[in-house]
């Protein structure tokens, strides 16, 4: 795991002890501070309104900005988004919104001291704001976690699910003077024996829960458990009167006993209609949710773990070396003529690039974005052609979302950038070196 610098804290001030003074003095500071404040909000109201016409002007352009107002330590990692969501209902009174989760990632602070925050945007991934904090009892801070974490949110954002290697954990925002009300959501606990392969857990304990999906309504919620420990499982919930998730079953006879990394429906209203496609450690699989039978996609390579995937459209796939297209609902093509950059330090392309997400824009299905190990790369083909998104900082991306305006949130270890790739303005142009 890498870790950042030491950053400096504020400076402490003391002041001097106030000393008495006339009345008048005191009526004229009075005066003075109201009319101080007055000023002051006026230049934070100007301020924020700078920001906000740069980041306009900035969404026309192919310049992306880096997004402010994630909390967070601010040192190493901690405005990376580990997931990011959507408001499920896109009838909401304010279906614009998204939600993120960060994590303080750096070693710069102490375990016990970490957390996981989510944090809500109502301008695109600009500017974001605080909704609630995770402290270091619901995940395992002592291990660097906060790199493969799962969010799920309830249409309205009135609540959210959140995934650790100490479980799932129901989370509901209170007012900014309270505390967050969390409460662990019912799953699989490490048996005995415990498994050869498991992390350094006794038996009793909470299987990590990775992947989580829930439908449109927020009615109903699927959740993955298990990591290298060679046994999996999907179980599937429902809400109570009280809001609370309640567990219904586990999906039987997984087609592969390797880690869940990513899941998907290709029919977000039900969990019993559709199809339910499912990304393993080593191939890609799709559950008739009628027929409960599971077909494996075709297409995709061997030993392809499938860090995430988009269903716009079909099956689009991000794998550990490729990208994949889909062909039908049960098959897949890779992606063989791209000239991705496999490695930051060397100028070396190719198809073979570490793919970790994958996302198709619902309103224009032939607008795709891969956050990749060397970067964020855009097709505006549907996949057919891709090119690098050069306008951030070098490094590794995981995460991205489709704003309804076509413009993107991205995110990775360098930070959270929203961009408009997609632009005319981003369009290749030649223009005449001389006169």
């Amino acid at each position: 795991m890498l870790f950042g610098h030491d950053g400096l804290g504020p400076l402490e001030k003391t002041q001097p002890a106030p000393r008495r003074r006339p009345r008048s003095a005191l009526v004229g500071c009075v005066l003075f501070a109201a009319g101080f404040a007055l000023i002051s909000n006026h230049a934070a109201l100007l301020a924020k309104q700078r920001v906000a016409d740069s980041a306009q002007v900035d969404s026309q352009s192919c310049h992306a900005h880096e997004a402010t107002g994630l909390p967070g330590s601010h040192h190493f990692g901690s405005t990376f988004i580990v997931a990011i969501a959507g408001d499920p209902d896109r009838q909401a009174e304010n279906s614009t919104a998204v939600w993120a989760l960060t994590a303080d990632l750096s070693d710069t602070i102490p375990a016990q001291d970490r957390a996981m925050y989510l944090s809500k945007s109502i301008d695109g991934g600009t500017t974001w704001s605080q909704v609630a904090r995770l402290d270091s009892r619901y995940y395992d801070a002592k291990i660097g976690e906060g790199l493969r974490n799962g969010l799920s949110v309830a249409p309205g954002g009135s609540d959210f699910v959140v995934t650790t290697q100490k479980g799932a954990f129901q989370v509901w925002p209170q007012s900014e003077s309270s505390e967050a009300e969390i409460k662990p959501v019912s799953g699989p606990r490490v048996p005995r024996p415990r498994p050869r392969l498991s992390r350094p857990k006794k038996p009793g304990d909470p299987i990590m829960a990775g992947v989580v999906r829930s439908s449109a309504d927020g009615k109903h919620m699927m959740i993955g458990y298990g990591y290298f420990d060679l046994n999996p499982h999907i179980f599937l919930y429902h809400k109570d009167q009280s809001g609370s998730w309640i567990e219904d079953k586990a999906l039987p006879s997984l087609p592969s006993k390797l880690d869940i990394l990513s899941v998907e429906l290709d029919n977000s209203q039900s969990l019993t209609e559709g199809s339910l496609y499912l990304g393993t450690g080593d191939q890609a699989y799709r559950l008739d949710l009628q027929t409960m039978k599971w077909n494996r996609v075709t297409g995709v390579g061997p030993d392809s773990a499938i860090h995430s995937m988009s269903l716009v459209g079909g099956p689009h796939l991000a794998a550990c070396w490729g990208v994949y297209n889909p062909l039908s609902p049960d098959a897949v093509k890779r992606v063989t003529d791209a000239r991705f950059l496999l490695h930051r330090g060397l100028d070396e392309v190719g198809p073979n690039v570490r793919a970790y997400g994958i996302e198709v824009d619902p309103k224009r299905p032939d607008h795709v974005v891969v956050t990749a190990i060397t970067g964020v790369y855009t097709s505006d083909d549907s996949g057919k052609t891709w090119r690098r998104l050069n306008d951030v900082p070098d490094g590794e991306y995981r995460t991205s979302h489709f704003n309804p305006d076509g413009t993107i949130i991205v995110s990775g270890l360098p930070g959270t950038f929203v961009a408009n790739p997609f632009s005319n303005a981003c369009s290749p142009r030649l223009k005449t070196r001389y006169p």
